[in-house]
């Protein structure tokens, strides 16, 4: 049966301000669905954003057999299933647990972990072990089921692209026996042996919990300032030295195409929907092109943070070739000259009830050449899956659109544009340069 479920808020743009619990935890997962205007919604956490080609296969035939039909990519790597049925939940769950996608019920909305997903293909360290270790301490731990669905643990191989996208608990590669952990917007981090980071990792949200009981917080920027210092410190007293490293502003993601040479290649997806046909076509190139046993993959697709895909490759520099020429007619991104490039929205009207115009429309008629700035439409002031650093903000309004320059937890003095697209277009476009 389809749980009865409020609708979902995001987090606030702003760091601070204590969020109530007393509406309970409505973020979508999916034993818990969320009711859309387009049907039931359902969230798969996908840790890492790491898939298998089996477990690929799953989610498209969940996708066609409950839902829409298309794959959804959330901006912390997960899976949206659209278009469900209210009956579908029972077997929904089962299919996912088949393929190993639901390795605890009681966990599911817990493991929201995102990883900097070109980790140890281009000479950065690999995070495969620090990921799979932290997923399974977490649906170990009792605790760790009561953090809520907003809760994020981020793990980044030492570039800053994940520490920048404000998790709730980061650890940071350092090469070597070191690793880094942070707590939140914190500028501090403390230095800890890297065999102990997954297990920090979970310490930390465990110590959050503890205090966020009595706070209403479901986040660590939710709490007040007095107590998230005090956690912070608490912390670090267990933890290595502090050292002063401020999180990167701005997150940097793989850009469209080869990485690392042949290593892997990088993909991203217009607005974040991919379609039957694109979700098979990936899934295909992962498992023919993606085994390297040299490096202990056997077909991998990973889901990025910016609603890419990243296909860690085994083959050699003219297979790649033809991976890439196949994609690059399938409507994907596989350049960065790409107009797409940068452009997101939410699922806006009609799927949203909120929303107050279809802005993934008026982001396709807005695309033109490609800009500095990534630039998000919102259909409306909740900024459902907005991004983190600098970035273009347009919100549609009742009066028409409002577009504002973000950087970081300031704003700009925005700009307002009524309903004419051509105005529109021109001014997201040099808000964008």
């Amino acid at each position: 049966m389809l749980a009865a479920m409020p609708d979902s808020a995001p987090s606030p743009l702003s760091v601070g301000g204590v969020s109530s619990r007393a509406g309970g935890d409505a973020c979508p997962g999916t034993l818990r669905l969320h009711r859309a205007d387009d049907g039931a919604l359902a969230r798969v956490r996908i840790p890492g954003g790491v898939l298998d080609p089996g477990q690929a296969d799953a989610l498209l035939a969940a996708a066609e057999r409950f839902g829409d039909g298309d794959l959804h990519l959330t901006s912390r790597g997960n899976v949206q299933l659209r278009g469900l049925g209210t009956e579908c939940a029972g077997a929904l769950a089962a299919l996912l647990t088949d393929a190993g996608l639901l390795p605890s019920t009681a966990h599911e909305r817990a493991r929201n972990i995102v990883a900097s997903p070109s980790a140890g293909l281009d000479g950065s360290p690999s995070l495969t072990a620090w990921l799979r270790e932290l997923d399974r301490l977490v649906c170990g731990s009792p605790a760790a089921a009561a953090l809520s669905g907003r809760f994020l643990f981020a793990l980044d191989d030492g570039r800053g692209d994940v520490d920048a996208l404000g998790a709730d608990v980061t650890v940071i590669a350092e090469g070597g026996s070191a690793a880094l952990l942070r707590i939140g917007a914190a500028d501090e981090v403390f230095r800890i042996p890297a065999a102990e980071a997954p297990r920090a990792a979970l310490r930390g949200a465990e110590a959050f919990l503890r205090v966020a009981s009595g706070s209403g917080a479901w986040r660590v920027k939710d709490l007040p300032d007095d107590v998230r210092v005090e956690l912070v410190r608490a912390i670090g007293s267990a933890a290595g030295p502090a050292e002063h490293r401020p999180r990167p502003r701005t997150a940097t993601p793989p850009a469209p195409g080869p990485l690392g040479s042949t290593a892997a290649l990088s993909i991203d997806v217009p607005l974040g929907r991919l379609t039957p046909a694109q979700w098979r076509l990936l899934t295909a190139t992962a498992r023919h092109y993606g085994t390297d046993t040299a490096r202990g993959y056997g077909g991998e697709l990973r889901l990025t943070p910016w609603r890419g895909v990243v296909i860690p490759f085994g083959a050699g520099e003219a297979e790649a070739a033809d991976a890439l020429r196949a994609l690059s007619g399938s409507g994907l991104i596989t350049a960065p000259d790409s107009p797409w490039t940068g452009v997101g929205a939410c699922i806006g009207h009609p799927g949203c009830a909120k929303s107050l115009s279809d802005v993934r429309a008026e982001a396709g008629a807005a695309v033109g050449a490609p800009g500095r700035l990534p630039v998000y439409w919102s259909g409306c002031e909740r900024r459902c899956g907005h991004p983190h650093g600098e970035w273009i903000d347009v919100v549609a309004t009742p009066d028409g659109h409002r577009i504002a320059h973000v950087r970081g937890e300031r704003r700009d003095a925005p700009t307002t544009v009524r309903n004419d697209p051509a105005r529109l277009a021109a001014a997201v476009a040099g808000a964008r340069a």
